[in-house]
């Protein structure tokens, strides 16, 4: 029998998970099998009032993935080439490459070194880079990275200022909170992934887009299934095939009935990482006002190859998120950024690491970790 200090560190913990839904997850598919309605069936809609109501918002459109919600919402504000919108330099592939495949040119900020999230003074630079070169800015989108939200007040009066839409990427802090007003309120439109491992995943991909606008939600309800008018052989749009499987949909609405105690569980894990973390690391920063859902934890250590190789020899998972800014990555590094550059983002993406991070990490496995770190950095 393994010793529970020899036990296995799950990372994320999705099966802790699974086992506290007990059979709720294998009825609610079971009732979709019954049905039969796989696609666009009833708990979709079901989904999509739950989601809205939870986040302030007055519409909810699911769809296939949280790439394909931020596309369609560009699509639907019809930006394209000639167009440009600014992204953080820190962050995943499809802030950036939805941008790209608009048509559109992504313009490069740089994130704080503390938050890691959107710096609104190199923001104000992007402005000033995009009409430098003569690019139709249309709008910006801050990333909510590892689940704090950005600082969207400041963002917001930088957007209006120069006429742009804010298209929040929430795609890892659905259930977080600014100043009391939840994720999915802050933005003309809040994109969300359901990945596996985000706070809110299903089993497969998914993801959704909050937004008050009517118009809005209207036309990616048209988009998601081809560009649809009337009917899906009336086509008045070009368009994409990126709805939410019916299956998928009952699969969160079985999880989200505990949503809200997870992320309330996530602060708990996150406050013992904290304290554990004093005089070992530096913990993350969460800005006066601000709930994170906490999709990681992340913490910046010198020596990040050696320390990573320690604690997987000590049986800790680790991951990094991410280990080259998206501005200095291949595909992207040909795009214009902010007049200093994104050196903030270069150097995060050399020294941040994630430890195991998920509502059922037990005090007794963090205290693993930690001691595990703390000799991993020592060394």
């Amino acid at each position: 029998m393994t010793a529970a200090s020899d036990a296995p560190i799950a990372f994320i913990d999705l099966q802790a998970q699974r086992a506290r839904l007990g059979d709720s997850i294998d009825q609610a598919i079971a009732r979709v099998l019954d049905h039969g309605r796989f696609i666009m069936g009833p708990e979709v809609a079901e989904l999509e009032k739950r989601l809205a109501e939870m986040a302030g918002a007055r519409h909810c459109v699911t769809c296939s993935s949280g790439t394909d919600s931020l596309l369609l919402v560009l699509m639907a504000w019809g930006i394209g080439p000639g167009d440009a919108v600014i992204v953080p330099a820190m962050t995943f592939a499809s802030t950036a490459e939805v941008v790209a495949l608009a048509g559109a040119t992504p313009v490069f900020c740089d994130v704080l070194p503390d938050t890691f999230n959107m710096d609104p003074a190199s923001l104000e630079g992007a402005v000033a880079t995009a009409r430098d070169q003569g690019l139709n800015l249309k709008a910006v989108i801050p990333v909510d990275l590892f689940g704090q939200p950005a600082d969207y007040p400041a963002i917001r009066k930088i957007a209006g200022a120069h006429g742009l839409k804010v298209l929040a990427d929430a795609a890892q802090s659905f259930g977080g909170t600014l100043n009391g007003k939840p994720v999915g309120s802050w933005g003309d439109a809040t994109s969300v992934s359901f990945f596996p491992a985000k706070p809110l995943g299903c089993y497969g991909d998914g993801g959704a887009v909050l937004t008050d606008d009517a118009d809005l939600a209207a036309r990616m309800r048209s988009l998601r299934v081809h560009g649809q008018g009337t009917n899906k052989y009336d086509n008045v749009a070009i368009g994409l095939n990126a709805r939410l499987d019916t299956l998928q949909a009952a699969i969160l609405l079985a999880k989200l009935d505990i949503f809200q105690d997870e992320i309330a569980k996530r602060q708990d894990v996150a406050a013992r990482y904290a304290e554990g973390l004093a005089g070992v690391a530096a913990a993350p920063v969460v800005v006066e006002g601000a709930l994170s859902a906490w999709a990681q934890y992340t913490i910046r250590v010198t020596d990040r190859d050696a320390a990573q190789k320690k604690l997987n020899a000590a049986g800790v998972p680790t991951a990094v998120y991410y280990p080259v800014a998206l501005s200095d990555q291949p595909a992207y590094a040909h795009y214009p950024r902010a007049g200093n550059g994104t050196p903030v983002s270069a150097a995060l993406a050399r020294d941040v690491l994630s430890l195991p991070m998920h509502p059922y990490l037990d005090a007794a496995t963090q205290d693993r970790i930690l001691a595990a770190l703390k000799e991993a950095i020592a060394a």
